[in-house]
């Protein structure tokens, strides 16, 4: 990746300078992140995508699970003490948090939602989450991951 093609969570964490690898792969809306995992030649287990629920009461949650995983919708709601939490809408994404579908990130967000992470996260040295633009990933360890987002470890699954 060139110099100065930072995205805002690579800004963000050198601000915080918070240690982390960016990688680029050329982007492609049709990849799906098991597919993505292929391109950094890594463990699907290692690679997490970022999802935004809102539940019942009307909160939005961020919820960071592995690609190849499901969102337990009632274990999320269940973490975010919620009777009910649903996806968003595709396209209130972008208004709502800034990023676009495929490129969502829980670092940076427009505003701060209360986050959680599954559980598996804790249990690697690094983990690959999107930097906030389709083709672009960084590679973090999920302590610092879990600090900057102020993520909330939970059973998601």
């Amino acid at each position: 990746m060139k110099k100065e093609e930072k995205t805002n969570v690579m800004r963000v964490l050198d601000g915080k300078k918070i240690p982390y690898e960016s990688h680029s792969y050329e982007p492609d809306p049709t990849l799906s992140g098991e597919q993505i995992a292929g391109i950094l030649g890594e463990d699907p287990a290692k690679v997490f995508k970022t999802l935004v629920t809102q539940g019942k009461s009307g909160a939005y949650y961020v919820c960071v699970v592995p690609v190849k995983e499901e969102l337990d919708l009632k274990k999320a709601a269940k973490a975010a003490g919620e009777k009910a939490i649903a996806m968003i809408k595709q396209k209130d994404l972008l208004p709502l948090t800034g990023y676009v579908h495929g490129g969502c990130s829980p670092i940076g967000m427009k505003k701060s939602f209360p986050t959680f992470i599954h559980q598996t996260a804790t249990g690697f040295d690094r983990m690959f989450v999107s930097a906030g633009r389709v083709g672009f990933q960084i590679e973090i360890d999920p302590k610092d991951l879990i600090a900057v987002a102020r993520c909330q470890p939970a059973d998601l699954v």
